[in-house]
């Protein structure tokens, strides 16, 4: 069994293996399904050091294009609805349309970014603007949680890893 998991993540870090892991987890987590993306990133880093920037890009690009896909679903369920009923303003929605698409640089926050997301194709705000200011937000959340991590000590790791029989 020890060998077999080994096998296992010893394949999931060559970097045919991984980086593609990264994007996926990357993506799916920025839709509403709660899966967090940074164990992975962070897995991967920590076996590939020398591919850290470029696995930060693949992240920040997947989280970035499932932000996306959440503002593309906005916008047609917008449609959708308008067609069902006028269309009403809201304070919040009046909040949000001031801001315009530069409140998307919070869309890296946990239970609040993925639905900002969608607001923004809600609001019909322009994908260019709304596209920039989300990848600079899943960029530095990439960097900031990435480097958190690698502040905790190795000691941890390797005791949460026999606490989870993972060692």
């Amino acid at each position: 069994m020890d060998q077999a998991l080994q096998h296992f993540f010893g394949w999931f870090g060559m970097p045919s293996v991984g980086l593609p892991a990264v994007f996926i987890s990357a993506f799916i987590s920025a839709t509403l399904v709660p899966i967090g993306s940074e164990p992975i990133l962070f897995g991967y880093t920590e076996l590939n050091p020398s591919m850290y920037w470029i696995a930060i890009f693949v992240a920040t690009v997947g989280n970035t294009i499932g932000g996306m896909l959440d503002w593309w679903l906005g916008l047609i369920s917008r449609n959708g609805f308008e067609s069902l009923k006028g269309p009403t303003n809201s304070r919040m929605q009046l909040w949000l349309e001031q801001r315009g698409p530069k409140m998307l640089l919070l869309s890296w926050l946990p239970g609040f970014g993925d639905p900002l997301c969608i607001a923004a194709g809600w609001l019909r705000l322009a994908w260019f603007p709304c596209l920039i200011y989300m990848f600079i937000g899943k960029l530095l959340r990439y960097l900031t949680m990435t480097w958190l991590l690698t502040l905790v000590p190795n000691s941890f790791w390797h005791q949460l890893g026999h606490w989870l029989h993972l060692i």
